[in-house]
C-alpha cells in the first residue's frame, strides 16, 4: 500500500468511531468520516452523508483504500421497528455495493453480539450452549438483532460475487474507559440479557485494527469480547443460578471464563483483549 493509505469510517463522530479514527491516524491512514453530524475530533476530513442514499455513498467513498463501517441505529430503541432495520441494512448494502464498484477490498463491518437474540428478546431465553461461539443459532425476535443477521449475509455475498475481504465483528457492550464506575458486577441479574459479556473499548479498537489489517479471504463473522464476565460471581455459579437449563457445555467455564468466546476472532485475527473490569476504578450502584 502506499505511504499515505486513506480509510473510510462510517459512523466516525459515534462511540467506537471516536475511539478508532486517533488510533488509526497515529498508525499512519488518511481518515476520512462519513456521518450524518461533525466530529469534533481534530484531523478527519469530515464528510456528511446518508447512507441510504446510494449516489453520496459512492461519491463519499471515493478515493478509500479500506471502509470500516460502524455507521447504524445502535439499538432497537429511538425509531420505528421498520426505520432501524430499514436504515441498518440498506446503508449497509450500499456501502458493500460502492465498495465492489470501486474496487475496494477490504470492509470491516460493525455487527453485534445482539443477533444471537439474547439481549433484546421479549421472551427471554437461554442458549443452546455454552461457551457462545460464532456458530450458535441467531434467535432474534426485534428489528436490531434482524438485520444484523442480514448485514452478515449481504457481506458474504459480496466476498462470494467480488472477492472482497469482509469481517463482520459481532461487539460485546462496548465499555468506555470512564463507564467502569458505573458498573453493577456484584448484581448479576443486571446482565444476564447479554450473558455477562463487554468489551473494553481500546479492546474494540485494537480488535478492528486487527480485522482491518488481517489478510482474510471471504467474509468472517467474529465475536469480539473479553475474557472474562462482567460479574463477581464466577461463570459456574452464573450459569447454574440465571441458566440452570444449560447442560450443554463445550468448553471452559471455570472461574470467570467468558460465556461468550472470543477464541475465534483471537485465530484468525492474532489478536486479544487486555482490559478487564477487575483493574479498573469501580462503583457499585
Amino acid at each position: 500500500m502506499p505511504t499515505q493509505r486513506t480509510i473510510a469510517v462510517t459512523g466516525g463522530s459515534g462511540k467506537l468511531g471516536r475511539a478508532l479514527i486517533p488510533e488509526l491516524k497515529r498508525r499512519g491512514w488518511e481518515v476520512a468520516s462519513l456521518d450524518t453530524k461533525r466530529s469534533d475530533l481534530p484531523g478527519a476530513r469530515q464528510i456528511t452523508v446518508d447512507l441510504n442514499d446510494f449516489g453520496q455513498v459512492v461519491s463519499a467513498l471515493h478515493g478509500a483504500e479500506a471502509i470500516v463501517h460502524l455507521g447504524a441505529i445502535p439499538a432497537p430503541l429511538g425509531y420505528p421497528n421498520a426505520t432501524i432495520f430499514a436504515n441498518n441494512t440498506v446503508s449497509t448494502y450500499h456501502i458493500l455495493e460502492a465498495a465492489s464498484i470501486l474496487g475496494i477490498d477490504k470492509v470491516v463491518v460493525g455487527s453485534s453480539e445482539s443477533s444471537y437474540g439474547f439481549a433484546w428478546a421479549s421472551n427471554p431465553f437461554a442458549p443452546d450452549y455454552v461457551p457462545v461461539d460464532e456458530d450458535h443459532p441467531q434467535k432474534p425476535q426485534e428489528c436490531y438483532g434482524l438485520s444484523k443477521i442480514v448485514n452478515e449475509q449481504t457481506a458474504a455475498m459480496f466476498a462470494r460475487r467480488s472477492g472482497m475481504s469482509i469481517l463482520s465483528l459481532r461487539y460485546s457492550m462496548i465499555v468506555g474507559v470512564h463507564e467502569y464506575a458505573g458498573l453493577a458486577t456484584r448484581q448479576p441479574e443486571r446482565y444476564t440479557r447479554n450473558l455477562w459479556s463487554y468489551i473494553d473499548i481500546r479492546d474494540a479498537v485494537s480488535a478492528t485494527i486487527a480485522a482491518l489489517e488481517a489478510d482474510v479471504p471471504g467474509a468472517h463473522c467474529l465475536n469480539v469480547t473479553a475474557d472474562d464476565t462482567l460479574s463477581d460471581w464466577e461463570t459456574e455459579r452464573l450459569l447454574e443460578h440465571l441458566f440452570p437449563e444449560v447442560r450443554d457445555i463445550r468448553g471452559n467455564v471455570s472461574g470467570w471464563q467468558a460465556v461468550v468466546s472470543n477464541e475465534r476472532a483471537k485465530l484468525l485475527l492474532g489478536w486479544t483483549p487486555v482490559h478487564s473490569w477487575t483493574n479498573q476504578p469501580s462503583k457499585e450502584e
